[in-house]
């Protein structure tokens, strides 16, 4: 018998053509979706009526770092501030506790939001694959190898090993996949990023994730070190190939572009922390014309402070009708598109989740119209691109189990979460202080 049907809902499959089909369903069993369309749907031990809402796929965030919650709102005045606090603070504090503590507290904030898939790239990464089973979410979780003296490893070959035992605990897990990072080219370089590539070709099911063509420095890097460009250093390495996850992607030129689409690479874009730091606007209508995969992120907490996709869906609406000086680029349609199936498919798992479709896992959010912002309804995309908010998420599911319902958050213990949270931040406080000190008497 069918376990759950949601009927009465204003369905957003996020199937081709993207239609919007009222007083629709979705049916769930065995933790896969098993009808979706119009009606009421078959009958099942289970019935909710959604009485309107929105109800659409779990959204997808091909790019963030996680841990970093902990990092969020530090030291935003400071020009300085990753040098001066961020960096010496990861390297005393960023520990597998505090790597728990805050991946935790972004979990919780992602499923209030509605996500319910997350690629991370950062340190002690089977941490973060670990709080995310347990939160019940989706992910893709990367370690990062690095040479600035990251705190998980002090060589690459310490790297190596850490992201060799990631891929061991999490190979066949049904929703945590193991991932690479390099951090960027020019934190590892080419020797290092030809290494990857060649682990990575004797692993085609472990992704590789990568920060690139994201800063001027990085092009100015580029240009001193190797005479060429950051998209060039990279192909150069092996490492442009089917299924690169290359987060930013704002300085590309024509040529560039066309050489991600022919190589197979996947974007991750990431609207607000780009702005936030004043690096640009990134080309992302040229690279969807061509075919690249392109999905909206959040960044890092410290970059772009918040990890639900409501607050970029404007700056990515936005910013290209800024560089097209028309409403028409980027259709509010379009960015939901990139928010489900299209971020699914940066990250592989478009057969998987990203639409409400027979046979995909049951990954399903409801998003509540209640609000006087989101009345009256005359598009449900352009409502839920410049009107919703994280706090209209009403009910969120992966895989047929409910994470959330009601906005109560099932899977986490929310005073523990904030607990933990504010005694890592008490200590973060207090290293602060301590740097300014030394910086005032120096």
């Amino acid at each position: 018998m069918t376990d759950l049907t949601i009927r009465n809902a204003t369905l957003v499959p996020c199937t081709p053509g993207m239609p919007v089909i009222d007083r629709g369903h979705v049916s769930v069993a065995g933790g896969v979706i098993v009808s979706a369309g119009s009606g009421p749907g078959p009958d099942a031990a289970d019935i909710l009526d959604a009485g309107g809402d929105i109800v659409m796929p779990g959204m997808v965030n091909p790019h963030a770092h996680l841990p970093m919650t902990l990092f969020r709102g530090l030291g935003e005045d400071v020009d300085d501030r990753l040098f001066r606090y961020v960096l010496p603070m990861e390297r005393k504090f960023v520990t597998p506790e505090m790597v728990r503590t805050g991946t935790a507290l972004a979990a919780w904030e992602s499923i209030r939001a509605g996500v319910t898939a997350v690629a991370d790239m950062y340190y002690f990464e089977a941490e973060v694959g670990r709080v995310l089973d347990t939160a019940g979410l989706r992910g893709v979780v990367g370690q990062t190898l690095a040479d600035f003296d990251p705190p998980d490893h002090a060589t690459m070959d310490e790297g190596f090993d850490l992201v060799e035992a990631l891929a061991e605990e999490f190979r066949g897990h049904p929703r945590i996949v193991p991932s690479v990072a390099p951090h960027a080219p020019y934190s590892t370089d080419i020797p290092v990023l030809e290494r990857i590539a060649d682990w990575a070709a004797a692993h085609p099911d472990v992704p590789v994730q990568i920060h690139l063509a994201e800063m001027a420095s990085e092009m100015d890097w580029a240009s001193r070190t190797h005479g060429c460009r950051p998209v060039e250093v990279v192909d150069r390495a092996g490492l442009l190939r089917n299924g690169l996850i290359a987060a930013h992607c704002l300085y590309l030129d024509e040529a560039e572009i066309a050489r991600l689409a022919e190589t197979g690479v996947r974007v991750a874009h990431n609207a607000r922390s780009n702005a936030k730091a004043g690096r640009g606007i990134a080309p992302v209508e040229a690279m969807r014309a061509t075919g690249i995969p392109v999905g909206i992120a959040t960044d890092g907490p410290m970059s772009g402070n918040t990890l639900d996709l409501f607050s970029q869906f404007g700056p990515v609406s936005m910013f290209q009708k800024l560089l097209g000086h028309s409403r028409k680029p980027m259709p509010a349609s379009d960015v939901i598109h990139m928010a489900t199936i299209e971020g699914a498919r940066v990250l592989g798992l478009d057969r998987l989740t990203g639409s409400l479709e027979l046979g995909k896992a049951a990954d399903v959010v409801r998003i509540s119209l209640d609000a006087p912002r989101l009345q009256p309804v005359y598009d449900p995309f352009a409502t839920l691109v410049f009107a919703a908010m994280p706090d209209d998420v009403r009910d969120v599911m992966v895989g047929g189990q409910w994470l959330m319902r009601d906005r109560d958050v099932l899977t986490l213990d929310r005073k523990k979460v904030l607990r933990d949270a504010g005694q890592v931040a008490a200590r973060f406080r207090a290293e602060m202080t301590e740097i300014d000190r030394k910086a005032a008497s120096a």
